[in-house]
């Protein structure tokens, strides 16, 4: 590597206390390096080490960055910030990835792939490497739901060892600073149409005295909260469709009188669930509407919604108007039936369902002034 040269090639490390590791895993990446045939550098983004691990890099020909900012992605910003080649590999200062496979990794980029995702199951996985609820339940689970929420065409949802255009990723502005940075990068690539491709890597087994950073349950629920922070249609559409099955089901339990679900607390849980639905379609509604382009390309049905119901101010007053009119229509209904309220007689089954059609008009009501009000917030403090 001749320092006068500006790489086009760049390893990037984030580092916390890996004194054990670092130095193999430098060895490694100036070897992956030497097989590549073009000018490379190699990053160590620290993250605070307080066991030398920063002279190690530093006297291993690597390029020292310190991160003040806690987390695994905040060390890994700060170094592909820091990087000059246009291709940047990551991967972890544990020595549990092989940076000898870069050209594996460099071929594919120069095919055209946006992001080279190591696969460790196409791979091999040394025996103990990967704990058994990362293999069998974590990994697996989390790979199928990033299939399932975007389409993600990978196996390995969760592999450290990757590599990407630089200009590529740049773009997409990653935030996290947490170990869900992983998961943005791939979510995010997948949303705005960044050609994925996976090649075959290995995992080795950690070195026997090293404090592991990851812990399974917390990075687990991190990685799974950041899917459905951008999967409106499953945290938000589906489950307000779930709510409306539930309370179509009760109500006509109710009507009908199937037993043995037919009394009256069938009918409690049919508005329940009916207002809580409402509420979370509310929120489905706003999230696709004002914040469309965070989620890539727009579902049809997304579409018809900016063109149609919330097209400008209009929108959001026919919005409003509707929310008016339901809420009429909820006082006439409970006006006309004002009797079987102050009436001591138990109410008949009719009058519990015309009861039933008045809070379904105010809810209805509520959910179009809540979902008109927010996007009218919105649009205001955006100008």
């Amino acid at each position: 590597m001749n320092p006068d040269t500006k790489p086009l090639f760049s390893f990037v490390i984030p580092c916390l206390n890996e004194s054990l590791c670092l130095q193999g895993v430098l060895d490694d990446c100036h070897a992956g390096g030497q097989l590549l045939e073009i000018p490379y550098e190699v990053i160590v983004a620290d993250n605070g080490s307080s066991d030398g691990s920063q002279s190690i890099a530093l006297a291993n020909e690597a390029k020292l960055i310190n991160v003040p900012t806690k987390g695994y992605g905040a060390a890994l910003k700060a170094g592909i910030d820091a990087a000059q080649g246009e291709f940047v590999i990551m991967g972890d200062a544990d020595r549990t990835y092989n940076f000898k496979d870069a050209p594996l990794f460099l071929e594919q980029l120069y095919l055209g792939a946006d992001l080279v995702m190591g696969n460790r199951f196409k791979g091999s996985i040394q025996p103990g490497a990967m704990p058994f609820l990362h293999r069998w339940l974590g990994n697996p689970v989390l790979s199928g739901i990033g299939g399932l929420f975007f389409g993600i065409p990978v196996g390995d949802f969760h592999c450290g060892l990757r590599a990407f255009k630089s200009s590529s990723i740049k773009l997409l502005e990653l935030r996290s600073n947490g170990m869900e940075f992983a998961s943005e990068m791939v979510i995010k690539a997948s949303l705005r149409d960044l050609r994925l491709v996976e090649v075959p890597t290995s995992l080795s087994l950690d070195h026997p005295d090293r404090t592991p950073h990851l812990r399974t349950w917390r990075d687990g629920w991190r990685h799974l909260k950041f899917m459905l922070s951008f999967s409106p249609k499953y945290s938000f559409l589906f489950f307000a469709f779930f709510l409306f099955l539930i309370s179509v089901i009760s109500l006509l339990s109710f009507a009908f009188n199937v037993n043995p679900v037919s009394g009256p607390n069938t009918l409690i849980v049919s508005i329940f669930t009916l207002f809580s639905g409402l509420f979370v379609f509310s929120d489905y509604l706003t999230t696709r509407t004002m914040f469309s382009e965070t989620y890539g390309r727009p579902s049809v049905f997304a579409s018809w919604l900016r063109k149609y119901i919330f097209r400008g101010s209009k929108g959001v007053d026919t919005i409003y108007q509707v929310s008016a009119v339901s809420f009429l229509i909820g006082l006439i209904i409970f006006a006309s039936s004002l009797s079987s309220f102050v009436d001591s007689t138990p109410s008949t089954r009719l009058e519990n369902i015309i009861t039933y059609l008045g809070c379904l008009f105010w809810s209805v009501s509520l959910t179009c002034y809540l979902t008109a009000a927010k996007i009218s917030t919105i649009r205001s403090v955006r100008g």
